[in-house]
Formats: C-alpha cells, sequence, structure tokens
C-alpha cells in the first residue's frame, strides 16, 4: 500500500485461499491487459476469460502467457466447456485445456442439461491435472433450484475435485443467487452457508450492490467474482473500508462516536 492507515482489515497474501478476487475479462486486447495488470495486478488472483470470447480473442496465448506470468490462475468461462459437451467434445476439450497450457478449468450446466454424477465425473476427470472451479446455479432467468439441491450439489462437486464451487449469477447478476432485480437471494445464501464452507464459495458478483452485500455479510474477505476489469480496485476500497458503503464497517466505537452519521 502506498500509506499507512489503522483499522484497516488485514488481507491474506497471495497466493491466497480467501478474499479471491476473479476478474472477467470479456475480450480485452494485449495492451488493455497488459494496463490492467500494471494498475490491479496484485489486487487480482484469477482471470476467467469469460462464456466463448476464447474462441474469438486476439493473440490468446499470448495473453493468457501474460496473465500466468503475472501469477493468475487462468480459466476458460463454463459456457465453453459446455459448448465442447453438447458436442460430444470432452477429450477435445483436455486437448485444447492443454495446448493452451491451462492448468485451471471450469465445469459448469448452466446452459444444457447434464446429470449431476456426470458433471462431478467430469470434475473428477479434470481435478487429475488442473485446478477445477465447478458452477452451480442456471443461467436461465426465472428457474428456480431448492436451497437444499444447491447445497448437496455444491458440497458433492467439492468433494469430487472442485477447488471452489461458484454461486451462478451471470455477468449481469440478475439469476442464479439474485433476484431479477439484482438483490440477493438471502435465504438461499444464508442457507448454502450453512452448510458449505464459505473459503470453498466463489460468490459472482458483478454488480456494486451485491459487492457490498456480501462483504457485510462475510467481511472483507469474502471470495467475489465476475468482477470487470475497472472495478478491481473500486472492489478493493471496499474490502478495506475505504469507500462510502463500508467506511464504518472496521472502525472502533470510539471513532464512531466522534462522527455524526446521517
Amino acid at each position: 500500500m502506498n500509506y499507512t492507515l489503522p483499522f484497516i482489515p488485514e488481507r491474506p497474501a497471495k497466493p491466497r485461499n480467501s478474499g479471491i478476487t476473479m476478474m472477467m475479462d470479456k475480450g480485452l486486447s494485449i495492451r488493455q491487459a497488459e494496463d490492467f495488470l500494471s494498475a490491479s495486478g496484485e489486487l487480482t488472483d484469477v482471470i476467467k476469460l469469460g462464456f466463448g470470447t476464447s474462441y474469438v480473442t486476439n493473440n490468446l496465448v499470448q495473453k493468457i502467457k501474460l496473465y500466468k506470468d503475472a501469477g493468475m490462475k487462468v480459466y476458460l468461462g463454463g459456457t465453453l466447456f459446455e459448448a465442447f459437451i453438447v458436442r460430444n467434445m470432452f477429450e477435445d476439450y483436455i486437448r485444447l485445456l492443454d495446448k493452451l497450457k491451462l492448468d485451471c478449468a471450469e465445469v459448469s450446466d448452466g446452459s444444457i442439461v447434464m446429470a449431476h454424477d456426470k458433471k462431478c465425473e467430469y470434475i473428477h476427470t479434470l481435478s487429475k491435472s488442473k485446478t477445477v472451479f465447478s458452477e452451480v446455479g442456471s443461467k436461465e432467468a426465472g428457474l428456480i433450484i431448492h436451497p437444499a439441491k444447491w447445497v448437496s450439489m455444491m458440497n458433492a462437486e467439492l468433494q469430487a475435485g472442485s477447488w471452489k464451487v461458484i454461486a451462478e449469477a451471470r455477468e449481469s447478476g440478475n439469476v442464479g443467487i439474485y433476484r431479477a432485480n439484482g438483490n440477493a437471494h438471502t435465504i438461499l445464501i444464508n442457507k448454502i452457508l450453512a452448510k458449505v464452507k464459505p473459503d470453498a464459495v466463489l460468490w459472482e458478483a458483478p454488480q456494486k450492490a451485491q459487492q457490498v452485500w456480501f462483504i457485510k455479510l462475510l467481511g472483507a474477505n469474502v471470495n467475489l467474482g465476475n468482477i470487470g476489469y475497472e472495478d478491481v480496485i473500486p472492489l478493493e476500497t471496499l474490502r478495506l473500508g475505504l469507500r462510502g458503503d463500508t467506511f464504518f464497517s472496521y472502525l472502533p466505537a470510539e471513532l464512531k462516536q466522534k462522527i455524526k452519521v446521517e
């Protein structure tokens, strides 16, 4: 940090297991990726090359190397995994990961219907050589999954070999763990937290209000994903109580008493 302030929450050093920030790259150029790393690389843990953007992104190999050399975990979006699976091309998908020298992978079923046992089989197979992120929740608006099913699927996927289970929200933040208006499904999230280890979950939170909600619920070191490249630094200030929404979260009572809170 550039200077010292008291009463700032401690953040784990990288590589870390909690307090992870996953940036969603939806097609940045090499120059944009370099600028991003210069500005926000130290604050970012994971890069997701969103949905199927890797299919059409220029200089893909160069960009992946750039991120990996900066110490990032990099993986292709789960939608691309599903695009291979629906075409019966799982082995081709593994060969693609190896060709791109990717040591992380995402397994999801948000767009296709997949037996959960089969999904866990994919996770188990990939986890032998890759760090696996698996995503739970549908991308279809209005489709409700019972909280008990969320919990059972998350725990089964962790047991199958996932490093983190991702709670689905899409890049828009209005499905899965959120309602159509972007508000959190509080009951669902609390049910998950009661049965799944918090550090094992990566919560997709593309909207600022969603990031604030999770930080107030779980603290500075909650795992958050689908963060825009321009939002990583603003998110870090939310984590540290250096933005109005979380300003009073870490101040001691004696300082709060000196301030008139409107």
